[in-house]
């Protein structure tokens, strides 16, 4: 039987979790954008870039030790900016898995709340995201900077932050 385990994520996680963000960029997003002469290989490595940038705030999911899909978190906020699961894999609970570990860690930190976003067109994602008890708090249109301008919903979660001691024995 397989076991997925979530675990903080390593310095060596970063080029798998490049691997994963492409591919579920590829498979998810890209279709629902205009192809342009090397977008695909400009977005490998702005991915491949964020994942060398964020593993220290990462959480992977590994099924029999293997990276099936990672999760972080904005050093300055309770943002997330990432979430991706293999495309094979997805379906099968890994990322609201990793999305309620993170989102414990947070409520740990003290935290309110939780922001995210994602492309209004990924109707699969904006679903999941409500699954997981997110709400839309707002559309924006308007560009980011080496990004393709598409609408993007922003969500919002409110979370149930630890009051109290957290003691060793």
């Amino acid at each position: 039987m397989a076991v997925i385990d979530i675990r903080k994520a390593e310095i060596g996680d970063a080029p798998r979790m490049a691997t994963i963000a492409f591919s579920a960029w590829d498979t998810g997003i890209r279709p629902l954008l205009d192809e342009k002469p090397g977008h695909r290989e400009n977005e490998r490595q702005r991915l491949s870039q964020a994942a060398g940038m964020n593993w220290q705030n990462a959480i992977v999911a590994t099924l029999n030790g293997v990276v099936v899909g990672w999760c972080c978190r904005s050093r300055r906020r309770n943002y997330i900016p990432f979430l991706f699961v293999m495309p094979d894999m997805q379906g099968h609970g890994i990322g609201a898995r990793l999305l309620n570990r993170m989102e414990m860690i947070l409520e740990l930190e003290g935290a309110d709340r939780v922001l995210l976003e994602t492309p209004a067109d990924n109707v699969r994602a904006v679903r999941f995201y409500e699954r997981q008890g997110y709400q839309i708090l707002a559309l924006r249109t308007e560009a980011r900077s080496a990004h393709e301008p598409f609408m993007s919903v922003h969500l919002e979660k409110e979370l149930h932050p630890f009051d109290g001691d957290i003691g060793e024995d």
